[in-house]
């Protein structure tokens, strides 16, 4: 019986399209990723492109789905918007999509932020102020914006701007 996979221009392995749609059957990958890996792999900069707009053209790759997964997998890991949109700016994903895919996580940030800290810090209050200034840095650093932290921690927080990103 013979292989129905089409061959690249490279010879004898399987073609820029087959092994995305490879990649893209183990798990969603952003279109940047998929370039880098077959690039990675021997593809030229057309094939991956040409592939990668076949599978857009299919919907197989969706950078919005892809951003929107991304997500809502760091919302419930306790990960707060800051560190959500520095992850999906790292896959090179557009500002629109990246916008798109916070929005919608229907989450109160600091109903979030609140239980991380009771996750990591248990029910207790802090006994001082560098207590409550570790656990403010713990939020920031989970992505929770200033704001969030302040009301969860009334702990004088300054705004580290995008530091993240």
């Amino acid at each position: 019986m013979k292989s129905r996979v089409r061959r690249g221009a490279q010879g004898g392995g399987p073609s820029g399209y087959d092994r995305a749609l490879g990649l893209l059957a183990r798990r969603e990958h952003s279109a940047r990723e998929l370039k880098t890996k077959l690039a990675r792999r021997g593809h030229g900069t057309d094939e991956a492109g040409d592939a990668i707009e076949r599978l857009q053209q299919q919907d197989y790759q969706n950078d919005a789905r892809f951003a929107a997964g991304i997500a809502r997998q760091r919302s419930a890991q306790g990960y707060g918007p800051r560190r959500i949109r520095a992850e999906l700016k790292s896959h090179g994903l557009a500002e629109a999509a990246i916008r798109e895919a916070i929005a919608s996580l229907d989450g109160d940030w600091d109903a979030a932020a609140a239980a991380q800290l009771r996750r990591r810090y248990g029910a207790k209050a802090p006994a001082d102020r560098d207590e409550r200034s570790a656990r403010a840095g713990f939020l920031l650093r989970r992505g929770f914006d200033p704001a969030t932290v302040r009301a969860v921690t009334q702990a004088e927080v300054d705004d580290p701007g995008e530091e993240l990103d």
